[in-house]
């Protein structure tokens, strides 16, 4: 699939951005460190399968969106100015809404781990687990941890699908992935995370504001989106209430964001059937989804 040239951050937003905003010269010095090839491989799960709403589709107008390396070089640079007034102030956010004191956490849809190590720093006693469907990401993901000294573990998998036991965690986020996949997968992705966590456990969304969204369909034109028109005509409150989801409460986080929380209710079941993420060694772990 081409790169669309029409949009508003290729013809307005990319130019100031990759000229002015981005230190070019410190990303290339990044890309030449580290050997992409082979760090992806030692992280991958061969099992997976890319969906065709992931591979098919140039998110931010990048050629073969997150599974290029330039996405992954570009994605924080970039993200800084995409997430206003302040990235972190952003993503604290999301923090701030967490109710319980978990023991395991798990991201999904971790992309870099700027939300994942967070989660680390918050909770340094936790097990915490980032999973994404871009090695490329995991790889910068995994370079910041060690950089920051956090243990972390990342793994390659589907949102969906992810393999892991029922009931293994206290706490799931995922952060700015919903408005990039189709209504269906992210109601998908709510049931999983649903069969994932304990009873009480908590889940947490940060996203884009779908009512402002709807009111400012501009908006939806700055970077190429091929979800973001369909998550902005529905409900994030909706898609928990109809995963089981009990005490949902979206707000607002500075006009253009929000986050929404749900909370699996006492009355809640669970039988499980996959492996055990505790046992899984990285980037060789069965059951994923594929």
């Amino acid at each position: 699939m081409a790169v669309r040239k029409d949009t508003l951050f290729e013809r307005f937003l990319a130019p100031i951005v990759k000229t002015f905003l981005i230190d070019q010269a410190a990303l290339r010095r990044f890309y030449e460190s580290i050997d992409w090839e082979h760090a992806a491989a030692s992280l991958t799960n061969p099992t997976v399968a890319y969906p065709p709403y992931y591979k098919n589709q140039n998110f931010h107008s990048i050629e073969g969106g997150y599974l290029a390396i330039t996405a992954a070089v570009s994605y924080d640079p970039i993200t800084q100015y995409a997430l206003p007034p302040n990235e972190i102030w952003v993503r604290q956010e999301l923090l701030a809404s967490i109710r319980c004191k978990p023991s395991r956490i798990l991201d999904l849809g971790c992309g870099t781990g700027s939300t994942t190590l967070l989660l680390k720093q918050a909770f340094p006693t936790a097990e915490v687990a980032g999973m994404d469907l871009s090695p490329y990401m995991l790889v910068v993901a995994r370079h910041k941890s060690t950089q920051a000294g956090l243990p972390i573990q990342w793994h390659h998998g589907k949102a969906e699908k992810t393999g892991f036991l029922s009931a293994s965690f206290d706490l799931i986020t995922v952060c700015l992935l919903f408005h990039e996949t189709p209504p269906a997968i992210a109601k998908a992705i709510l049931r999983e995370c649903y069969r994932l966590l304990t009873v009480g456990g908590e889940v947490l969304v940060l996203d884009g504001n779908q009512q402002m969204l709807r009111q400012a369909h501009w908006l939806t034109d700055i970077f190429e989106e091929p979800y973001i028109q369909d998550y902005a005509a529905e409900s994030v409150d909706a898609w928990m209430g109809e995963a089981g989801f009990g005490a949902v409460q979206t707000r607002s986080v500075w006009g253009i964001h929000q986050v929404t929380r749900g909370v699996k209710p006492a009355s809640s079941q669970t039988v499980d059937f996959s492996s055990n993420w505790e046992t899984l060694p990285q980037g060789q772990w069965a059951g994923a989804g594929g």
